[in-house]
């Protein structure tokens, strides 16, 4: 995004990225067997400034225009950076490893992760549903992206099934 946002007729001179040390810093550790919870929280605090960096550059590189020359689908990209730079952020500061609705996906923000407990696949990604079905036909009774307990939306799920057929 700074080199598309860069013209040298707007800006002094091109911000620095550092991508090819953060790249390396991040193998360094991706690629060890065993890591420490210290080197994790190393390797994170670093890739956490150099993304704050960047970050800032574009900002900078931001206030030159008079308009946003972004894309929708590279502003959409933008502002999904920035909110899981702060959920990170916020992560690393309070030594937590979970967060309210967490961006597991930058693609697909929407998309949230579900702990399921089984052996093949512990998390599970994508939209749950809750769907009744009555003499073949299938109801849409709930749609959602984040984890709910079907149990507790049962008197819900009732009271739609009276409405529909009347007893």
């Amino acid at each position: 995004m700074i080199d598309h946002l860069y013209t040298p007729d707007l800006h002094e001179k091109k911000p620095r990225t550092y991508r090819r040390v953060a790249r390396k810093r991040y193998l360094n550790t991706a690629q060890k067997k065993n890591k420490s919870r210290k080197e994790i929280r190393k390797a994170v605090g670093s890739q956490l400034r150099f993304v704050k960096r960047n970050l800032n550059s574009i900002d900078k590189l931001l206030d030159a225009y008079s308009y946003i020359p972004l894309s929708p689908k590279q502003y959409k990209y933008l502002l999904v950076v920035r909110t899981l730079f702060e959920q990170q952020k916020q992560m690393y500061v309070t030594h937590t490893h979970s967060i309210e609705d967490r961006i597991v996906s930058i693609h697909q923000p929407h998309v949230r992760p579900i702990v399921r407990g089984k052996t093949q696949a512990k998390v599970e990604f994508g939209a749950k549903i809750h769907v009744s079905v009555i003499d073949g036909i299938c109801f849409l009774d709930e749609l959602k992206w984040d984890a709910f307990n079907e149990g507790s939306h049962m008197m819900v799920y009732v009271e739609q099934y009276h409405k529909r057929f009347g007893c």
